[in-house]
């Protein structure tokens, strides 16, 4: 197991697909969950939730540009709370472009507790430090209030309405790198 990076209440590290298959799929087999995530983000079974994980483990070395999907993981019980993302964001072909964007997925029982902004202060401090990315991106689809809220905890800036990634209307968030 990697662990890399530790808060106050969090753990994020690397997923284990046979291993954190289950909880996975809990998160990941909730409507309530991937209703802003879109229809290709539910999983049927665990079996596929573990394929899925093993996927994106093996996106994340090919690109090798230090992005991916991490475990969110609560320190008190140790269980997966959820996902916390930096990737470069696609296109409306799914191509990848040349933003990068900060993103979250919890399970419905760990929403509202401020876990989302914890996790995304640690991604954003990762990709300005270590990655040296001079900007980080978050989309929301306009109805998901709730991530919303998350961008602005995390003070990154309403940019308006686009439809350059992922093929869709999105809010578009972006905070700078912080200057020395």
């Amino acid at each position: 197991m990697t662990n890399l990076w530790e808060t106050e209440r969090l753990i994020i590290r690397s997923w284990i697909p046979e291993r954190d298959a289950e909880q996975a799929f809990v998160i990941y087999n909730d409507p309530e969950v991937t209703h802003f995530l879109g229809k290709a983000s539910r999983v049927t079974s665990v079996e596929s939730q573990r394929q899925r994980l093993i996927d994106n483990i093996k996106r994340s070395h090919r690109l090798n540009n230090g992005t991916g999907y991490w475990a969110i993981v609560e320190k008190q019980t140790t269980t997966i709370v959820g996902t916390i993302i930096l990737k470069q964001l696609p296109n409306k072909d799914v191509l990848p472009t040349q933003d990068y964007e900060v993103g979250w997925h919890l399970r419905r029982a760990s929403w509202g507790k401020g876990y989302a902004t914890e996790a995304g202060r640690v991604m954003l401090n990762y990709g300005f430090s270590v990655l040296n990315l001079p900007v980080i991106y978050a989309v929301v689809k306009p109805e998901n209030h709730a991530s919303i809220r998350v961008t602005e905890r995390l003070g990154m800036k309403p940019i308006g309405r686009t439809n350059k990634y992922y093929g869709i209307e999105l809010l578009l968030f972006q905070l700078d790198a912080p200057e020395d």
